[in-house]
C-alpha cells in the first residue's frame, strides 16, 4: 500500500475515532441530566472512549510516527466538526424556542448571595 493512501486511512480513523470519543461524550452527557448515577456514567464512559481511542491510535500508528500524527490530525478535526454541530444545532433549537415578545430579558449572571 503507498504512503499516501496509508496516511489517508490514517486520517479517516482519526476522525472516526474522534467522532466515537466526542459523540460518546455528548450521549453521556445527555445521560446524566436524567440518571441519578451521574458519576458512574462519566467514569465508565471515560475509561471506554479513551480504552477505544488509545487502541485505535496504537493500531494505526504501528510505530510510524508520521501515521500516529495524521491520526491525532483526525481525532482533532472530528472534535471541531462535532462542536460545530453541536453548536448550530443548540443554536437552532435556542431560536425555536425562545419567546419573540418577551418583555424581561434574562440575567446573563448568576445572582448574588
Amino acid at each position: 500500500m503507498s504512503e499516501t493512501l496509508t496516511l489517508v486511512l490514517a486520517l479517516v480513523t482519526g476522525v472516526l475515532l474522534g467522532a466515537i470519543y466526542f459523540g460518546g461524550l455528548w450521549w453521556t452527557v445527555q445521560k446524566v441530566v436524567l440518571s441519578k448515577w451521574s458519576a458512574l456514567w462519566f467514569l465508565g464512559s471515560l475509561l471506554l472512549r479513551t480504552s477505544i481511542t488509545l487502541a485505535g491510535f496504537y493500531l494505526v500508528a504501528g510505530g510510524h510516527w508520521e501515521r500516529l500524527l495524521v491520526c491525532l490530525l483526525g481525532f482533532v478535526l472530528a472534535r471541531l466538526i462535532v462542536t460545530l454541530r453541536l453548536r448550530s444545532g443548540q443554536a437552532r433549537l435556542t431560536r425555536a424556542t425562545e419567546k419573540p415578545t418577551s418583555p424581561v430579558q434574562e440575567a446573563r449572571h448568576a445572582p448574588y448571595s
